[in-house]
């Protein structure tokens, strides 16, 4: 990843999405920028804005976590952007080696007890995923609820990819555009966590060929964190879904995590849960292996 241009297209991209009356700093004269200006973020920052220029240009190497602060401060950044910054800095210094997921293979399989415990849940939709987007693991509601990802012919369900190259995508989310923003600011999250990520890196360029819909995403830096909340799904067999979501980190399994889905009882979702279940018990699973 060249790390100056990202900070730089990070920065100048957050930037633009301020505006003087957002930042309440006085209007004069005609505005030749969208957003602020280079010198009233500096202003805001309390730097010189020949300092908060070159940092903008993508020099980012040693600034201090206060400076960083500032930033964030004055282009009014969320959790998920600061978080990023953060992350851009100390790629930059270097630094964020020690913050990388442990490396794995370039095949991954479940352990017996991670299985063991997704199966364990049998009233959910269960999963195990990557910070590139993959689908590694599943309880047998988890796989019939993605059924759609298994029919990519690489053999590795992946969420984006199924998303931007599966046309089935548009019908299984509802509000295909907001799930397409999700997934990339998902993807750009991962890639400035780990910004030597080649497996990702990989993906990424992949995309960026094949579908001008994640292009333009990619191109805007928008990042988010991916934790609760709830998701719209339009599955063939049973038909709408309301999932209520909670997503967790797994201790022994650096950079993977598990998501588990809920209805809320007695609703309609709830009743076709219960009919996937009984859909998903005449389905004979596949086990596939995930990229890492």
């Amino acid at each position: 990843m060249d790390n100056r241009a990202e900070v730089r297209e990070f920065l100048t991209s957050r930037r633009a999405k301020v505006t003087p009356q957002q930042a309440r700093v006085p209007q004069a004269g005609r505005r030749r920028v969208p957003g602020l200006r280079r010198s009233e973020v500096a202003d805001l920052a309390g730097m010189s804005v020949e300092y908060y220029a070159k940092l903008e240009r993508g020099a980012l190497g040693g600034v201090s976590a206060s400076v960083l602060d500032a930033i964030a401060r004055a282009l009014q950044l969320d959790e998920a952007e600061r978080a990023h910054l953060f992350h851009l800095a100390q790629a930059a210094d270097g630094t964020s080696a020690a913050m990388r997921p442990r490396r794995r293979s370039n095949q991954w399989t479940v352990r017996p007890g991670l299985q063991w415990t997704l199966d364990s849940i049998t009233t959910a939709p269960a999963i195990v995923g990557n910070n590139r987007s993959d689908l590694l693991a599943t309880n047998h509601l988890g796989r019939a609820l993605y059924a759609d990802l298994y029919n990519d012919p690489d053999g590795a369900p992946n969420f984006a990819r199924f998303t931007f190259l599966d046309s089935a995508a548009h019908r299984f989310y509802p509000d295909w555009d907001l799930a397409a923003d999700m997934t990339v600011a998902n993807l750009r999250t991962a890639a400035g966590q780990d910004p030597h990520n080649k497996s990702l890196h990989d993906l990424v360029g992949e995309l960026s060929t094949r579908s001008d819909e994640f292009r333009r995403r990619w191109g805007s830096h928008n990042v988010r964190t991916h934790g609760t909340g709830t998701k719209h799904y339009h599955h063939h067999v049973v038909g709408d879904l309301t999932l209520a979501y909670e997503s967790f980190d797994l201790r022994a399994e650096p950079g993977l995590s598990m998501t588990i889905y809920a209805a809320e009882p007695d609703s309609p979702t709830a009743h076709a849960l219960a009919l996937l279940a009984s859909w998903a018990a005449t389905q004979q699973p596949t086990q596939v292996q995930a990229r890492s």
